[in-house]
């Protein structure tokens, strides 16, 4: 019994050897495998008898493995979003007979290689002005973004596009995307905003590795029926009360105007605080204190008179503005003063107005505004106490039959023969009150200028072509010269104009630089040839002051233009005297003596020019210096000999400095 217990394990072994000799076996049947993985290295070693063979049975996962000799490889680069396990069905046949079946399970590991995505790209909403704070706006279930990374836990971010967007929305969570509405909206101030909503598969951003997903969210703000009608004008205190304006207004007593009443400040008017909605409003009058005195339309708000009001009274109605849809309505004061008229003046907003009109006008062409040619002069006048009585007002010339009104527009009343300045008084007279008022109106006629080639055709007026009978057809006759013709002519003009001005440089510089000279204080060389008054170099500048405009005279219907003036001769710059005091005799502004003379004087108190007897001599400067109570006396006993001279106008030339 002893030795047969020592060979009973010795043959359950042999036996054990032999069976196992007889099937197919692995080293090993299960593994893990990280996603995205190319194994090279077998998987399993297979033993296979020598009777049999093994391949790879219908349930193993398709193009997953293959079998080399007796080895088991795997075949594909695992994707745990495809295949979290892949099986390897292992079939071990003799002839055709399946002897034994061996299963192999490879368990794919998932890692963050997926970027997760928004179901879609831009999502608009539409959000009611009305919605209440803290309401969520879009469930979290139409946010979400979906990562085919099963274990990855996204984190969510709202980033504002529109500037200021984010005062009125966030998400619930950064895990939960839920947009919530943490602020009233307002229509008029935010109609639409726009963000951004972020996803990140990681919560530190700087992690390796990371994916992030965007999509765009649109919301748009739809307005909601909250603010009654405002009537204008009103001063906004915030989105939803506007103060609302109050109406005032004047009417004669004993007078029933036909026209709407004008109000101030303007007339009544309201418009859905709504703009969004924009409800039409209706007007009413909802109480009153004169028994149906005033009627107001209920589409345009107009308020008009149905009587007259015999006596001063003042009237406060309470207007009401009405949405078309009976939703809201709002109440504003309206103020009518009846007022006696005979004391109210008419007034124009100027005392004189200014036009000008074409030489040769017919009767009917209106008179262009000085200021503006391009517009009709219009003339208007009103009374600023009764407003509504502004159309009862008529207008008439009075004292010039070359001009009439229509309406307010001054038109020609005949043909306009002369060149000149005319002017009309201008009557504005209320038919209601019968007050008048007046204001004076200067009219130049000038000749008119030839218009200007239009673009289409050069040198005609019309924009006709050459032979087409209609304006600007004579195209031939019109245009006289070419465009390079008169290009030549003008640059032929400009260079004569150079040399002409170069040769005056050259004599004003001979005849005149010793003026140059005296002035500047350096020592006087003697001339030899010249007749100018060497002592004089005083500026004329005060001749050229411009002419003032001519004041409107009472009663001539016609004024001629001021001439402009003259340029100063030579002969009035030799002629200059040094001060009225010694240029006149007797006060007489004819009596003027020259500071010219060809003897040496030897009187004093006054200064000359002397001159030798024949005309190549020296010109010598003389100043007698001598009490100013005898220098009436020294002009006069140097008057004999001395030539007489004028003025560019018959009298002295004034002369405000001289150089001695």
């Amino acid at each position: 019994m002893g030795a047969w217990a020592l060979l009973l394990p010795l043959l359950v072994a042999t036996a054990q050897a032999q069976a196992q000799a007889q099937v197919c076996s692995v080293n090993r049947t299960t593994f893990e495998v990280q996603e995205n993985t190319n194994r090279s290295e077998p998987l399993a070693d297979i033993y296979v008898p020598e009777d049999q063979k093994v391949t790879l049975g219908p349930s193993s996962t398709p193009s997953a493995f293959r079998i080399q000799g007796t080895q088991l490889f795997l075949t594909m680069i695992p994707d745990y979003e495809s295949h979290t396990v892949l099986q390897a069905h292992l079939e071990c046949r003799r002839g055709d007979t399946v002897v034994t079946q061996l299963r192999v399970f490879v368990s794919v590991l998932d890692i963050n290689d997926n970027e997760p995505k928004f179901p879609f790209m831009t999502k608009v909403e539409n959000v009611s002005e009305d919605t209440k704070v803290n309401t969520i706006v879009i469930p979290d279930t139409e946010l979400k973004a979906q990562d085919p990374d099963k274990n990855d836990i996204l984190f969510y971010a709202l980033q504002e596009v529109t500037p200021g967007a984010s005062n009125f929305f966030s998400l619930v969570g950064a895990n939960r995307p839920a947009l919530r509405l943490d602020q009233t909206l307002d229509f008029d101030r935010w109609r639409n905003m726009t963000f951004q909503l972020l996803v990140r598969d990681t919560q530190e951003q700087n992690v390796k590795p990371s994916h992030t997903a965007t999509a765009t969210l649109v919301l748009e703000v739809q307005p909601a029926d909250l603010r009654p009608p405002w009537f204008l004008p009103c001063a906004y205190s915030d989105s939803y009360v506007c103060l609302q304006a109050q109406y005032h207004g004047t009417v004669p007593t004993g007078h029933k105007l036909p026209d709407p009443l004008i109000l101030r400040p303007g007339p009544i008017y309201a418009v859905d605080g709504d703009r969004g909605i924009n409800q039409r409003v209706l007007y009413s009058i909802v109480s009153e204190q004169d028994d149906g005195t005033f009627v107001m339309d209920a589409d345009s708000g107009n308020l008009t008179m149905s009587r007259a009001v015999p006596s001063p009274k003042v009237f406060t109605l309470l207007v009401k503005g009405e949405q078309a849809d009976h939703a809201r309505y709002s109440v504003t004061q309206v103020t009518i003063e009846a007022r006696n008229a005979n004391g109210s003046l008419l007034h124009f907003p100027e005392s004189q107005y200014r036009g000008t009109v074409a030489l040769g006008s017919g009767a009917g062409i209106p008179v262009r505004d000085a200021a503006s040619p391009s517009q009709p002069l219009r003339i208007w006048a009103w009374d600023p106490d009764f407003p509504g009585l502004n159309s009862a007002i008529t207008y008439r010339i009075t004292n010039n039959t070359n001009f009439r009104m229509d309406g307010k527009t001054v038109v020609t009343a005949a043909l306009l023969a002369d060149e000149g300045v005319f002017y009309a008084e201008v009557e504005a007279k209320n038919t209601v009150t019968e007050n008048v008022a007046s204001a004076v109106v200067e009219i130049q006629v000038l000749e008119q200028e030839a218009p200007a080639p239009t673009a289409g055709t050069p040198g005609s007026g019309g924009g006709g072509t050459a032979g087409d009978g209609g304006p600007g057809g004579s195209h031939a006759e019109d245009q006289r010269f070419s465009t390079v013709e008169m290009a030549a002519l003008g640059g032929v003009l400009g260079a004569l104009l150079v040399l002409a001005l170069i040769a005056l440089l050259i004599l004003v510089h001979k005849h005149y630089g010793h003026w140059f000279k005296c002035c500047s204080g350096k020592a006087q060389e003697p001339l030899i040839s010249s007749f100018d008054n060497q002592a004089f170099c005083a500026t004329q500048d005060a001749n050229w002051a411009p002419a003032p405009s001519p004041s409107p005279a009472p009663s001539p219907a016609v004024a001629s233009e001021p001439e402009p003036p003259e340029l100063p001769s030579i002969r009035s710059l030799d002629s200059a005297s040094e001060s009225p005091e010694v240029a006149r005799d007797g006060g007489s502004p004819a009596a003027v003596r020259s500071i010219l003379t060809k003897e040496r004087r030897p009187e004093g108190g006054y200064k000359a020019v002397w001159f030798g007897e024949d005309i190549g001599a020296e010109a010598d400067v003389v100043v007698l210096n001598m009490p100013a109570a005898d220098a009436a006396g020294a002009v006069d006993s140097g008057s004999e000999d001395s030539d007489e001279a004028e003025g560019p106008g018959g009298g002295p030339s004034d002369a405000s400095s001289t150089c001695v």
